[in-house]
Parts: C-alpha cells; sequence; structure tokens
C-alpha cells in the first residue's frame, strides 16, 4: 500500500468519524410540522386556488364552467409540484377533494354543494373535539403524544390533561365556528362568501389553534419532567 492509498484511507476514516458523531449529536430527523405536512407556504395558498378558481369561473360562466375550473387548476397544481419534485400528497389529496366536490355539484345541479363536504366535515371536527374532552381523552393530548411517542403517561397528571382539555377545546371551537359561518352561507345561498369564508377560515385559523396545541405540549412536558414522569432532559 502506497502513501496516497494510505492518506485516502486515514481521510475516509476521519470523515466517518466525523459523520457519526455528527449524527449522534443531532439526533433522530425531526418529524415535519403541520405546515411542512400541508406542502408549506405554497401548499396553503395553492389549496385555496380551486375553490377561488371555482367562485370565479361560477360568476362568470355558471356551474359547468366553473367544475372545470376548479378540476383545471387542481390538476395544474399536481403538475407543477411534479415538475419542482416537491411532494405530491397535497396535491393528490387536493385533487381527490376537488374531484368529490365538482361531483357533487354536478350531481344536484346547485353551485353552493362544492362546500357541502367541508362544511359538514367541519361539523364533525367539532363534535369530535368536543366529545373527546367530555370523555377525559382530549384528542389534543392523544394525537401529539401517540406522534412524538410518549404514550399515556400525560393522561397521568391532571395539569398536564387540564393543558391538552384547552387545547382541544379551541379546535372544537375553529371547528365549530367554521361550521356555523359557512352553514349561514350556505342556507343564504351566498356562493362567492362561502368561496371567501372556506379560505379566510381554512388554515390561518387553524395555524392560530395549533400554536395552542404547542403550548400545551411545551407546558405539558416541562410540568411531566418536573414530577417524574418524563425524563428533565426531555420537557
Amino acid at each position: 500500500m502506497n502513501s496516497g492509498e494510505l492518506t485516502t484511507m486515514k481521510t475516509k476514516s476521519f470523515l466517518e468519524t466525523e459523520s457519526d458523531a455528527k449524527a449522534e449529536t443531532t439526533g433522530a430527523p425531526q418529524r415535519p410540522s403541520a405546515l411542512e405536512q400541508a406542502g408549506g407556504t405554497k401548499g396553503i395558498v395553492y389549496s385555496a386556488l380551486p375553490a377561488l378558481a371555482f367562485v370565479v369561473a361560477n360568476n362568470f360562466g355558471g356551474i359547468g364552467v366553473a367544475i372545470i375550473a376548479s378540476l383545471a387548476v387542481a390538476v395544474a397544481i399536481g403538475l407543477v409540484r411534479l415538475l419542482r419534485k416537491e411532494s405530491m400528497q397535497p396535491a393528490i389529496g387536493g385533487v381527490f377533494g376537488v374531484v368529490v366536490a365538482a361531483g357533487i355539484v354536478w350531481f344536484t345541479g346547485s353551485a353552493k354543494d362544492y362546500f357541502l363536504i367541508g362544511i359538514w366535515a367541519s361539523l364533525a371536527g367539532a363534535v369530535l373535539f368536543l366529545g373527546s374532552v367530555l370523555v377525559r381523552w382530549p384528542l389534543a393530548g392523544v394525537l401529539w403524544n401517540t406522534a412524538t411517542g410518549k404514550g399515556n403517561v400525560w393522561r397521568e397528571d391532571k395539569r398536564s390533561r387540564l393543558y391538552f382539555d384547552i387545547a382541544t377545546l379551541v379546535l372544537a371551537v375553529v371547528f365549530g365556528a367554521r361550521f356555523a359561518v359557512q352553514q349561514y352561507f350556505y342556507v343564504t345561498d351566498q356562493v362567492g362568501s362561502l368561496g371567501a369564508a372556506k379560505i379566510a377560515m381554512g388554515f390561518p385559523l387553524l395555524a392560530v389553534a395549533l400554536l395552542v396545541v404547542a403550548w400545551a405540549a411545551r407546558s405539558s412536558n416541562k410540568r411531566l419532567a418536573a414530577v417524574g414522569l418524563l425524563p428533565a432532559k426531555r420537557g
């Protein structure tokens, strides 16, 4: 073995050691945030475009044009994501949702029914979150602690349950408000206002609730660490 090969082997060994040390320091990759799972800021904008296209096209060309416009926008967003090699999960979900909504409109012949699934999904969400608090299993705590691998240790502490009760109730209010406002516009046949409410009360309003969930999780971790139910370094 010549000196050049020996130097190369030593360099490679050094880099591998440094890589291992860095991996141990940084730990496992962090889970994607709710915003990242939604496709980032662009994903939030993209999610609003099909509904906006539907409302605008319906005003100018009627239901048939509106259906075609919303489907075309949803497919175009998917193609853009594909070409940019971005996550396709939000795009696929968006296309599926638009197809179902457009199918309902085509069947009923009423433009306002484009928003029907979202309206009743909001009611279901409000009932589910509120019900989980009433049965003492606040859903914000269940979902968060399951996702982070902490299990049900948080339920052993009354104050931690209270934190997640608050976060879950905020989510219930968000979904309940969505239902109340959009149902009013639905009953009064205000399609344009329905579209505006869907966009304004979509992720922006949910983001506020998610901040409360993050507060609850952080407060719970500190509390559990303080009473010895979690290691202090995880608080």
